[in-house]
């Protein structure tokens, strides 16, 4: 021990505080490991009141305007307190109100390539310097190649850097010299402040490190070494990677949180001020973050000054480790809490964002254009040189400039789109493809907070897949703020919509879709105008209730023919119903055709219906591997019928229309079979299923009245209407889409007003 005392004294005389020379410290009871921070100092958090004398007015006007928080420190506050307030009103009296702002990323960008450069640091796991990201090395290469900061700032980065060497050699206290420092850059930004310094810290490191890259090289370099007295690097590289793993690893932290404290900076004002208080809570603790910064960089200093002479008698200290893994440790913490409170603030910002963006998309949509192009652009986020939108039928993509001027309907939904009305519109969607009226384009919302996953990026394919329309190239195309309006504007929750915009980008239908299930193609363009001269247009018959349904339905109109649509579940009721029809028709000679057209929400019952009646010809049904299809498109005509008479005014009261569509659904809320007679397009009749077996039981009673074909349906209505059975009971189930409740409904059988209930059902079959 005596002799490494010599060789300390020999070479550092000057050097004997604890800052200046942390690694041997004389005293009277031998030579002891010293620490290079004051005896007063530790590391370990004390939790104590935050200053209570400064407000945020108090640094407004700085580059970086930060402002110490108020109260008493929370669990997550607790690496920022030091050993007393006092130590915190002394950052704060250093800090000049009146500074000038500076970009110092172009600065920042240097000490960058000095640490990754100054060492090899793949040799030193575990302490890797982060590197800088494309977007901080495009900035600040752009902001380096040009810049005038970095001469700007040469003169008080190298005064600083003087400052370091002279004040830490003199032995000067750690404390002290921060202090110092921050008192020299009053009148600096805390972002400047703590890059001014971490560049003065950089000049010597980047010197350090080329006199050892180029001592085996360079005559000149190993002259220097040698009067520095520098470490033979093969002899004592080993303990010198030692030494600096821990070293670069605090530089790492200091370099991140220096990023932090920049970053904030940068924060838009138009979003977020620094009198808010998400920004007073947020930026409280950056000045003693920035001193922090300041005493790791001393510590980094001092290790650095302490090679310089120290020859091979240089030999690190477990305490002098252990002081900068603490520096290191009480860094991290601080620049994590930094980075949280930064992210608070950006989530802020982002959202303010949103709102403005959803701002000006109402306001888009309220605006006239001279065409749609300013509307799908802000639907579908695509750069100028992408085809955004895959082409059902030519199984190409295409610019949005293929949609210009026309109308296009929005086809919108997630994932689980419903089989049977992507069926059914790719029917309807066929019978105009050679008129060009419209196209369809699929938008398919999908939550942009999480990625796809490969199940549900399958499921996309196959559903675009099967669309002869145009639809968006990937779901992460449909803006954010476009789903935002579909789901607050357009009010799509989970069923699909079909939204009509007309060649000027105007919304002239915000879902169509009933309109397309009542009237298909002929309903363009799918204005509300259209819908009221459709109604006006139309009246009760076999035209309006299942024309479109099947194009067999069609023939049989045109040849005259009478038409039976029949549904329910009881199969022994089909049976007898259809014999019995079958039977008068055969006697009266009539060109009767039936159609079972099942039950709403069809499930096995009238699958297994189905399946039997196609065996047993007992009637005509629609083609069985897409029944389920067509009898959902019978039921949710009429129900879209229902919700377009009710969105126009009309009630059961006043529209004859209404009246029959809820006879149709109070047949269909039965556990019976119904049916409805058309002499083709003409007079038509219906009635229950009990009633209707009585009738035609009594066929013998009444079959002589029918002497003409054009006779059956009205004899037949009249003998439905003369059954009065002595007890009845009648549901009502609406359309669980409609939106709105009649406070009356009155009983299609016997005109009482009817009961009304909440109604929960589960069926199995």
């Amino acid at each position: 021990m005596a002799g490494r005392e010599f060789v300390q004294a020999r070479t550092k005389p000057q050097m004997s505080d604890k800052l200046s020379n942390p690694i041997l410290t004389t005293t009277a009871h031998g030579t002891q490991p010293h620490s290079y921070l004051n005896d007063h100092e530790n590391l370990e958090p004390i939790h104590d009141d935050l200053d209570q004398g400064h407000t945020g007015k108090d640094l407004i006007a700085s580059a970086l305007p930060l402002h110490p928080g108020r109260g008493r420190l929370t669990k997550g506050d607790r690496h920022f307190s030091t050993d007393d307030t006092g130590l915190k009103k002394k950052i704060l009296a250093t800090h000049a109100l009146e500074n000038e702002d500076l970009d110092v990323k172009p600065v920042l960008s240097i000490i960058e390539d000095i640490l990754q450069l100054g060492k090899p640091l793949d040799t030193i796991q575990g302490a890797q310097v982060p590197a800088h990201s494309e977007s901080y090395e495009k900035s600040f290469r752009s902001a380096y190649n040009d810049s005038e900061i970095v001469k700007m700032l040469a003169y008080p980065i190298n005064k600083i850097s003087c400052e370091i060497i002279c004040k830490c050699s003199a032995g000067e206290e750690a404390q002290s010299i921060a202090i110092a420092l921050l008192k020299s850059l009053s009148h600096y930004g805390w972002d400047a402040k703590v890059v001014i310094t971490f560049a003065a810290f950089a000049v010597s490191y980047g010197e350090f490190w080329l006199v050892e890259h180029l001592r085996t090289k360079n005559q000149l370099a190993k002259h220097v070494a040698a009067l520095k007295d520098l470490p033979e690097t093969m002899e004592q590289q080993e303990v010198m990677e030692k030494q600096f793993k821990d070293v670069v690893k605090l530089l790492g932290t200091v370099l991140i949180a220096t990023h932090i404290i920049i970053k904030f900076k940068e924060l838009p004002s138009q979003y977020i001020t620094w009198e808010s208080p998400e920004m007073v809570n947020a930026t409280a603790h950056i000045p003693t973050t920035v001193y922090w910064i300041i005493r790791s960089i001393l510590a980094c200093a001092s290790i650095l000054l302490n090679l310089v002479g120290g020859g091979h008698e240089y030999i690190t200290t477990t305490a002098v480790s252990w002081d900068i893994l603490g520096l290191e440790n009480k860094l991290s913490h601080m620049a994590d809490h930094l980075q949280r409170e930064l992210e608070k603030c950006n989530e802020l910002i982002e959202a303010k964002k949103r709102n403005d963006a959803f701002a000006a998309l109402k306001k888009l949509f309220e605006t006239s254009h001279i065409d749609n192009m300013k509307i799908l652009r802000a639907l579908i986020h695509a750069r100028e040189d992408q085809r955004p939108i895959f082409d059902g039928t030519r199984k190409i993509n295409e610019g949005l400039e293929v949609l210009r001027m026309k109308y296009v309907l929005l086809l919108i939904s997630d994932l689980d789109l419903p089989q049977e009305e992507l069926h059914i519109l790719h029917l309807i969607y066929n019978q105009q493809i050679m008129r060009h009226e419209y196209e369809v384009l699929w938008l398919p919302i999908v939550d942009h907070a999480t990625s796809m996953s490969p199940t549900q990026e399958s499921l996309f394919l196959e559903l675009r897949k099967s669309m002869p329309w145009y639809s968006v190239e990937h779901p992460s195309l449909v803006d954010p703020v476009a789903i935002r309006y579909i789901r607050e504007i357009w009010n799509f929750t989970h069923m699909p919509l079909l939204v009509v915009l007309d060649p000027q980008g105007r919304v002239s239908n915000v879902n169509a879709l009933p309109v397309m299930w009542i009237w298909g193609s002929p309903a363009f363009p799918f204005t509300k105008q259209r819908e009221l001269a459709l109604w006006a247009e139309s009246s009760w018959n076999i035209v309006l209730l299942a024309d479109s349904i099947d194009p067999r339905i069609t023939e049989w109109i045109k040849d005259n023919k009478f038409i039976c649509l029949y549904g329910g579940e009881d199969i022994e009721w089909i049976r007898k119903f259809t014999a019995a029809v079958r039977t008068i028709t055969t006697a009266l000679h009539l060109p009767l055709e039936m159609l079972y057209v099942g039950k709403s929400n069809p499930k096995d019952k009238v699958r297994r219906c189905h399946e039997i009646i196609d065996r047993d010809q007992l009637s005509h049904t629609f083609p069985l591997r897409d029944y389920y299809d067509y009898v959902w498109f019978f039921w949710v005509r009429l129900a879209s019928m229902w919700n377009s008479k009710l969105q126009h005014g009309m009630t059961v009261e006043n529209d004859k229309i209404m009246q029959e569509i809820m006879l149709m659904l109070t047949y269909d809320g039965s556990e019976q079979g119904w049916a409805v007679f058309s002499r083709g397009q003409y007079e038509m009749t219906k009635g229950k299923g009990d009633i209707l077996l009585t009738v035609l039981a009594n066929y013998d009673k009444w079959g002589y009245k029918v002497d003409h074909p054009e006779k059956f349906v009205p004899v037949l209505e009249e003998e439905i209407a003369g059954v009065h059975p002595e007890h009845h009971c009648n549901r009502l189930i609406l359309p669980g889409s409609t939106g709105y409740i009649p406070e009356r409904v009155v009983c299609s059988e016997c005109g009482r007003i009817m009961d009304k209930y909440v109604m929960y059902r589960c069926c199995t079959d």
